[in-house]
């Protein structure tokens, strides 16, 4: 799992979407699940059965909650599984705004494509909407430069997917997600 080091979120949300990054995901390691199904019910999957995808899974198309989940990890030197983490790490220092509050990476990679180049083609990058603001150093990260609400991201996601859309062709997907009664981007 040293991809997922310095990744945002919890173990729930990373299952529930099979969240990877260079090469791994969740899919590579997990072995089982429990969940809290809509009708209240706690249900073991076994990873046959999660229907792990590109950013997507049994638990997300069904809006299951993930309780737990089992992982099997590969044995390795400790200086090898350090060296691989802090790898992954610089790189991500080098090109994600970490240095400000975000939910990660914003929409899926395009086929073909990275959301990220699309949106600084359409010159994206530094548009904001009260305290959300597209990354200068990014452009796949919306970065909350200070006091962003929940509308101002969801302005900005539309005013994104909106201008990629008429300038490329190309819609872009969300992959962050909101929770809340009709919630969504």
């Amino acid at each position: 799992l040293e991809f997922a080091y310095g990744i945002p979120g919890s173990i729930g949300g990373a299952v529930y979407m099979n969240a990877g990054a260079y090469g791994g995901e969740i899919a590579d390691a997990i072995v089982s699940a429990t969940v809290l199904d809509e009708n209240g019910n706690i249900v073991d999957f076994e990873k046959k059965d999660m229907q792990l995808g590109y950013r997507t899974s049994i638990f997300k198309k069904n809006k299951m909650t993930v309780l737990s989940a089992t992982f099997k990890l590969s044995k390795a030197e400790k200086e090898d599984i350090s060296a691989a983490m802090e790898d992954y790490m610089n790189r991500r220092l080098s090109k994600q705004p970490l240095e400000f509050p975000s939910a990660g990476s914003v929409f899926k990679r395009p086929i073909g494509n990275y959301a990220g180049t699309l949106i600084e083609k359409c010159g994206l990058k530094g548009k904001s909407f009260g305290g959300a603001e597209v990354s200068e150093k990014h452009a796949g990260f919306i970065i909350n430069k200070g006091g962003a609400t929940c509308a101002d991201v969801k302005a900005l996601v539309a005013f994104i997917k909106q201008t990629v859309l008429n300038e490329t062709g190309v819609t872009l997907e969300p992959e962050i997600i909101l929770i809340g009664k009709g919630e969504s981007l």
